[in-house]
């Protein structure tokens, strides 16, 4: 199969590129872009909600601060790292995997990353409907009413939905604007709620083991940068090869970590100040949080936290459409973000009227995804550090060129280091989630399941760690390889 034609019109208003190589004329996004996405994406009242379960690992406030800074900061310069592909390749994330893995391999990843965008984007869009309900019941109304529900259900659905099937410039132009209007909201939410801290209850944390504190550190990894990780490229396609890839870094970076930062922080602080608010957290992140506001302010609290959430849930349905084509579903790229507008639709419909909980279940399956998907980043960023050259466009689609149909070495290396992965994480959430309970088989070799380092969820280190050393000097001699073509 060659490269699919690049003179398709992109002009109009629903982008109809889907997984092929963007036009050259097409790409006249500058590396300054890349913060209205990430940005907008990540400002959320939400973030605040990570201090409590941070703090939920049983850890100091500054344990915690020191934690969920690098946490944030390093996970986002690791997308940074994938977005450089998107500039070299112009194609969509799991399309320029198919280097490292083959064009046909490249699926293996390919559906643990479609699966992973599929849970984040049902899992932003519950938050927002159950946010409306507590919000509605603060105000005076009926938040258990199922015709209000239903209500939030649909049109959170459809915000998503319409954005993503418009495609990345209607999003792009969005997500400048939302940035602004979330932004000034989530500054008056902190100047409001800063009478709430109590310094003397937040200092009083106890500090945990070194096990706790690497647990509450995966968890922020994964739940802020890795869990965008396997979409990174996918904003950067637009960008000219000419692009500076220390720009394209930089700017992933900051517009993704500068907001949760701040945000987590706070939350840290409310966290510590309240318990039941620490508590509420754990069922209703957002909800809770508004639960400390004054009654006038709760509206436009609640437009909001909404639009903020859609915007990170348009992110990866946008990206989970595109993946599902790069596993070889042939309908336009409008058509596969709607498909995933159904999925999202239903999960969110399940959760709200059939689920005893969802918040254990959700981390419990992020860190089992965030395994594989963590030794898929390493495989791929060793891969992209190693390459000079732009990629070749036209073997990207063919499993005959120079990448070839099956990568063995990095497909037996993802699934070996997830299996070792595995061994080395537990499922915090064994009652809410017991289908997950066959984790931890390895963690007899550092003092069993009830260990200090059982929660400290070494296994997602271990997969990233093992996935680049073993491709960095495993695949080095091919890369150079194939670049000599």
């Amino acid at each position: 199969m060659s490269a699919p034609d690049e003179t398709l019109p992109t002009s109009t208003l629903i982008e109809r590129t889907g997984i092929e190589i963007i036009p050259e004329s097409d790409r006249a996004a500058k590396p300054r872009d890349l913060f209205w996405p990430w940005f907008a994406a990540n400002v959320s009242v939400f973030g605040m909600s990570y201090g409590s379960f941070v703090l939920g690992f049983g850890i100091s406030f500054w344990q915690a601060t020191i934690v969920s800074v690098i946490g944030i900061v390093v996970s986002f310069f690791l997308c940074g790292l994938i977005a450089i592909a998107g500039k070299r390749g112009s194609a969509p994330t799991m399309v320029l995997s198919r280097a490292a893995f083959g064009v046909h391999g490249q699926k293996v990843p390919g559906i643990v990353s479609w699966l992973t965008s599929i849970g984040w984007e049902t899992f932003l869009s519950i938050t927002a409907v159950l946010a409306t309900a507590t919000i509605i019941s603060e105000l005076g109304g009926d938040g258990d009413s199922v015709w209000l529900k239903i209500a939030a259900i649909l049109i959170v659905a459809a915000l998503i939905v319409a954005a993503s099937v418009l495609g990345y410039h209607t999003i792009m132009k969005l997500q400048s604007v939302l940035t602004w209007i979330t932004g000034i909201v989530t500054i008056l939410y902190i100047i409001l709620a800063i009478p709430q801290i109590d310094l003397a209850g937040v200092m009083a944390q106890p500090s945990g083991n070194i096990g706790h504190v690497i647990g509450a550190l995966v968890m922020v990894m994964t739940g802020f940068g890795l869990g965008w990780i396997n979409i990174a490229a996918d904003w950067s396609r637009y960008q000219k090869r000419t692009a500076s890839d220390g720009a394209i870094v930089w700017w992933n970076t900051f517009g993704g970590a500068i907001a949760p930062v701040i945000l987590v922080i706070f939350g840290l602080l409310l966290a510590g100040s309240n318990d039941e608010l620490f508590q509420g957290v754990q069922n209703d992140p957002v909800g809770a949080l508004a639960k400390i506001l004054p009654v006038w302010v709760l509206v436009p609290f609640l437009i909001t936290a909404i639009l903020a959430l859609v915007s990170g849930a348009v992110l990866g349905i946008y990206s989970s459409g595109l993946t599902l084509l790069s596993l070889g579903i042939r309908i336009p790229r409008p058509s596969a973000a709607a498909i995933d507008g159904v999925i999202l639709t239903l999960g969110t419909i399940w959760v709200v009227f059939f689920a005893q909980s969802f918040l254990g279940p959700f981390q419990s399956f992020l860190i089992t995804l965030g395994v594989p998907l963590a030794a898929w980043a390493g495989i791929l960023i060793a891969d992209i550090l190693h390459r000079r050259k732009d990629y070749d466009d036209a073997a990207l689609f063919d499993a005959k060129g120079r990448y070839g149909s099956w990568d063995w070495t990095s497909i037996i290396t993802m699934i070996v280091a997830s299996v070792i992965g595995w061994g080395f994480v537990i499922n915090n959430f064994a009652q809410d989630a017991s289908w997950n309970n066959w984790q931890g088989y390895l963690l007899f070799l550092i003092g069993g399941k009830d260990g200090d380092w059982a929660y400290a969820n070494l296994g997602v280190f271990l997969a990233l760690v093992i996935g680049f050393i073993v491709c960095w000097f495993a695949r080095a001699g091919k890369i150079r390889r194939q670049e000599a073509v």
